[in-house]
């Protein structure tokens, strides 16, 4: 009798042990939108959630600031153990990043990198190296001459990376030159009108780096208006549309891949090395590639550019 309950006090020993190594931890996020970059980021936050014990509550602010702050906020009364915050605008959203470091509660961002307030850790897609690759892209098929333009969306961090990287790129082709960067804030509707403007604005125009595939996709629309077949457009997200669209052999001849369900998985997994004591790194870059038509046809689907 004594032996029997020696063994079972030893596993009740071990179960409040086993107990105490995996903590349970409560976190809020909120994305910039639902689109399916986010929604693939999305799914990999919880996979890599549901793997660590880990109580995800996930908003979209649907690129407004205003309901952003107010989900951080209402994250920091709720006194979650962290927050994941994929920002609306990288300085405007500083002030409420602050409140939750007034309160002790670590901020991780990303995709989107703020510019003010404490962050623990940043994740994202190496927007820089694939400014780079479009840049490099574009030098190789227009074979180093012609003018340039950016379709820009400057409020967000990442895509000053992406800009950066492409302008650095296109400094080492001196017969290549940038003639326009209008900013359609990320939106499809608004490219396809930027794209018209700037066709009467530069007629010798022969390529375009939009800093996402909704402005990828409007300028290809405006192109395809317009029966302009001699401008080549590179994007940037390789979502299912744009790869489709690359695969008919339209404007849109490459663009950058990013992997959203790695950086979910891996924002998670640095949150709780971070909860449990552990030092983290203050940014984790994840590769970016690229994609075009010659690599697509080799696959038999879309190219993987979710991580998976």
């Amino acid at each position: 009798m004594k032996k029997a309950l020696l063994v079972l006090a030893l596993i009740s020993a071990a179960s409040v042990l086993t107990g105490a190594e995996k903590k349970d931890y409560y976190v809020g996020v909120t994305l910039l939108t639902r689109d399916v970059f986010y929604q693939q980021l999305e799914e990999g936050l919880k996979k890599a959630a549901a793997d660590s014990g880990v109580t995800l509550q996930i908003q979209s602010a649907e690129k407004d600031l205003n309901t952003q702050t107010s989900q951080i906020e209402n994250f920091v009364t709720q006194r979650v153990n962290a927050l994941v915050v994929c920002p609306v605008d990288s300085v405007g959203i500083g002030a409420a990043i602050e409140r939750a470091n007034d309160k002790g509660i670590p901020v991780f961002t990303a995709d989107i990198r703020s510019e003010e307030g404490k962050v623990a850790c940043h994740i994202a897609s190496n927007n820089y190296q694939g400014g780079v690759l479009a840049g490099k892209y574009l030098a190789g098929v227009l074979g180093d001459q012609g003018e340039m333009a950016i379709i820009d969306h400057p409020e967000v961090a990442s895509v000053q990376e992406r800009v950066r990287g492409f302008k650095d790129e296109i400094k080492n082709h001196p017969g290549m030159r940038i003639v326009d960067q209008p900013s359609a804030q990320g939106d499809r509707d608004r490219a396809m009108v930027v794209m018209q403007n700037m066709l009467l604005a530069h007629p010798d125009l022969k390529g375009v780096f939009a800093v996402n595939d909704n402005c990828a996709l409007g300028a290809l629309a405006a192109l395809e208006g317009a029966g302009r077949q001699d401008i080549i457009i590179v994007g940037f997200d390789a979502t299912p549309e744009a790869q489709q669209a690359i695969k008919k052999g339209g404007a849109l001849k490459a663009d950058i891949m990013q992997h959203p369900i790695a950086i979910g998985k891996t924002t998670i997994e640095t949150i709780v090395q971070h909860l449990n004591g552990q030092k983290v790194p203050l940014e984790i870059p994840i590769d970016t590639g690229i994609v075009d038509k010659e690599s697509l046809e080799k696959t038999a689907g879309p190219a993987d550019a979710t991580g998976k």
